[in-house]
């Protein structure tokens, strides 16, 4: 299958970043169709059905319903399609809805479109390999990640799971607003 261009989705409704993203997957030789909302995902997601999707790029945050309910209803579409899910504000609920509903990956905004790209290629194991008995496979070591990220991720899904509400949010954590509103302020940290 060398020599076919990946069909991609990118779904955003940050006009500038889809169409920044959409440039750079293009140039890696894709085949890229934009959109905005749901609507307009799920209606060319309906419009390639027959052809087929191979991969999609989705805001996980935008006006009206989100992008896990956008994954959901292109999936059912096209069951094989590679999603790659991208926030600016991680938590470990959506990451783990993200990968209930099947995301290849779940990456933090601004993600690198190299990262993307690597995310949306397919990656199929030899069904002779897989079948040999006793064949070694090579476990992948999975870094432990830092106090800083957890407690980051953490106070992230309080402040989802508050609606946004930065003073219930703190109530909640057992923390001042003005200290919580500082932390908010850091990027996340690395690892």
């Amino acid at each position: 299958m060398q020599g076919v261009p990946l069909r991609l989705l990118v779904v955003d409704d940050d006009a500038v970043f889809r169409e920044r993203l959409a440039r750079a997957l293009r140039t890696r030789g894709a085949e890229v169709f934009t959109a905005g909302d749901h609507a307009e995902a799920l209606a060319l997601g309906r419009r390639e059905a027959e052809v087929g999707l191979d991969g999609a790029v989705l805001d996980l945050r935008m006006p009206g319903p989100s992008g896990l309910d956008v994954l959901g209803d292109l999936r059912a579409l096209h069951p094989d399609l590679r999603a790659v899910i991208l926030t600016g504000y991680a938590s470990l609920g959506t990451a783990m809805r993200a990968g209930q509903l099947g995301a290849a990956e779940y990456l933090t905004k601004p993600a690198h479109a190299d990262a993307i790209w690597a995310a949306l290629q397919p990656t199929p194991i030899p069904v002779a390999q897989a079948a040999q008995p006793g064949a070694e496979v090579e476990q992948a070591e999975v870094p432990t990640p830092s106090l800083a990220s957890v407690e980051w991720l953490h106070i992230q899904q309080v402040l989802e799971d508050c609606g946004g509400n930065i003073s219930e949010a703190a109530r909640r954590l057992g923390m001042h607003r003005r200290s919580l509103q500082r932390k908010l302020g850091k990027y996340p940290p690395a690892g």
